[in-house]
């Protein structure tokens, strides 16, 4: 038996579905704008840069903030510890925010000499050469890959090797 309510519920429902329908699509392509920024690299506790003196051993230095993020290429007199904040925008080129380079200065004695502090605005941007360098050799065209092995076959029982120049046993 049907009840004289039913095309009520019905109706009802279709009040609260619809708006349901069309926001949740919407809240989600609205979610999916928003950016997504990613820290990366060292990540200093609080305090930890501060204890940092003039003296202090490379031992001392790694026990306190961890292995560098990189080391100066010469002498090893060098320690950087780099953070930076990335942030990634639908499918746009991500973009770096925010960097923070901590260098670290050694002296002879392997003691810390000078802490210095850098940050995006400090940086340069370094072009890069395109030019290749070339290499000796047979310069093969494509014809020349393809009919380059006629004739070279294996012999019967062979190992499937390419025969290698010299004496034959």
């Amino acid at each position: 038996m049907q009840s004289a309510f039913l095309p009520l519920r019905r109706t009802a429902r279709r009040k609260i579905l619809t708006p349901l329908l069309i926001a949740a699509p919407l809240a989600f392509s609205l979610a999916a704008c928003s950016p997504v920024i990613e820290e990366r690299g060292y990540k200093a506790e609080p305090g930890d840069l501060e204890q940092l003196q003039p003296g202090d051993s490379k031992a001392e230095v790694e026990a306190l903030l961890g292995s560098p993020s990189t080391a100066a290429i010469v002498d090893n007199e060098a320690w950087f510890y780099i953070s930076s904040k990335v942030e990634k925008y639908l499918f746009y080129e991500p973009e770096e925010i925010d960097r923070t380079v901590v260098a670290i200065y050694f002296d002879d004695q392997e003691a810390v000499e000078e802490v210095a502090y850098y940050t995006l605005e400090d940086g340069r941007i370094i072009n890069l050469v395109d030019r290749k360098t070339p290499t000796r050799g047979k310069q093969l065209t494509i014809l020349g890959e393809i009919f380059g092995n006629l004739g070279r076959f294996n012999r019967p029982g062979g190992s499937g090797a390419v025969p290698t120049p010299g004496r034959r046993r």
